[in-house]
């Protein structure tokens, strides 16, 4: 009986570290279990390299009817090779608390985490919406922490930059006078008045809309959160302060009126990318891409960045963009980190991982069933 019951913890033993080595390589679209053979439950999610470390931070979907709202918060996984991850447990946990905005049923979507050097605090950014109120409020929160992994501390959430108006913007932007129930949504007119600052103005005195999300921190040190505003009609990019937790007064549109979802930032040889998508809710769309000599503009736009059949590129693979992550000794190498959206059941969406090539100055992606890292 000993021997049996040795026998089969050694067995369970083995099998455990069969698990933690079980991925070599990304396998786009396939289920990807943790190192304890748990599914990875972080979607829409970005990524921090600290130390040798990674660390994969996203949303907890659940399956069912209210598979979309935050029931237990933001998961954090860590990962020594980016196949294998180990599940670190929830990093941001929403509270059973009705006083509080963070509380059980609210959203939270497109989380993501940057360090402080000088704070040497974490700080994550996430877009948060109130519990049965849909997706009207369009808040970004931020929480917290001390160590990577958690617990966050929740700090606040709220409309950004309340009565400032971006840099750049014209006096006859501000001063205009009309109003979105004077014109037909939808119509050429309507586009056009958009473009011109209409629900700019709309949202000068409360603050601006934050909705699809994510964070990027220069050479410089300088941190910045982009986000889906205007009735997600306009990208903003905003200067946030010294310690990541809130803002300088400084922001400015990029697209107006380009109707722009998912955006993601990286860098490469002095240049500023971005990926983005378009707007049909879970429904994916053609892709975009753009570049830009500074972060802060102009913004010049690449068109489709894949590069497959015709299905193919019409729905960015099936996906849409959250995260690029620089890899390599030099951070030379860059993956697009996409969701393949399942509105039936939200828990089973996908990750699409894809490297990024360049054709000329322009980011392309490729479909591949498999692949490593070179």
């Amino acid at each position: 009986m000993k021997a049996f019951v040795k026998t089969t913890i050694l067995l369970l033993f083995a099998t455990n570290i069969s698990l933690a080595q079980l991925n070599s390589e990304f396998e786009p679209g396939a289920l990807w279990k943790d190192t304890e053979g748990n599914f990875i439950n972080a979607h829409g999610g970005g990524i921090l390299k600290h130390s040798d470390t990674y660390y994969w931070f996203g949303e907890i979907k659940e399956s069912g009817k209210n598979g979309g709202l935050a029931l237990k918060g933001v998961s954090c996984y860590s990962s020594k090779d980016l196949y294998n991850w180990k599940n670190e447990g929830i990093a941001l946990k929403v509270i059973q608390d009705t006083t509080s905005m963070l509380q059980s049923g609210c959203i939270i979507e497109r989380p993501k985490v940057i360090y402080n050097d000088k704070t040497k605090k974490f700080v994550m950014w996430f877009h948060h919406e109130l519990k049965g109120q849909g997706y009207a409020a369009a808040m970004a929160g931020c929480a917290v922490a001390d160590n990577i992994t958690g617990p966050y501390k929740y700090l606040f959430s709220g409309r950004i930059n309340a009565g400032v108006w971006p840099v750049g913007i014209s006096k006859e932007i501000k001063e205009d006078t009309l109003q979105d129930k004077d014109l037909k949504k939808g119509s050429e007119e309507w586009k056009l008045a958009i473009i011109n600052g209409l629900f700019l103005r709309r949202d000068f005195k409360g603050g601006q809309m934050s909705r699809d999300m994510s964070l990027f921190v220069d050479d410089d040190k300088k941190g910045y959160l982009i986000t889906a505003s205007e009735d997600n009609q306009t990208l903003h990019l905003h200067e946030l302060s010294k310690d990541y937790t809130g803002f300088t007064g400084k922001f400015y549109r990029i697209f107006p009126g380009g109707r722009n979802e998912g955006p993601a930032i990286f860098k490469k040889n002095g240049v500023y990318y971005m990926f983005s998508s378009g707007l049909t809710g879970w429904k994916p769309n053609p892709g975009k891409s753009a570049m830009a000599k500074s972060i802060t503009g102009e913004w010049v736009s690449l068109g489709n960045p894949c590069r497959g059949t015709d299905e193919e590129n019409k729905t960015t693979f099936w996906s849409q963009s959250t995260f690029v992550l620089p890899v390599g000794k030099k951070s030379e190498k860059y993956i697009f980190l996409a969701d393949r959206w399942k509105s039936e059941d939200l828990k089973d969406s996908r990750y699409i991982w894809l490297p990024i090539e360049f054709e000329r100055e322009k980011p392309i992606l490729k479909w591949l069933d498999k692949w490593k890292i070179k």
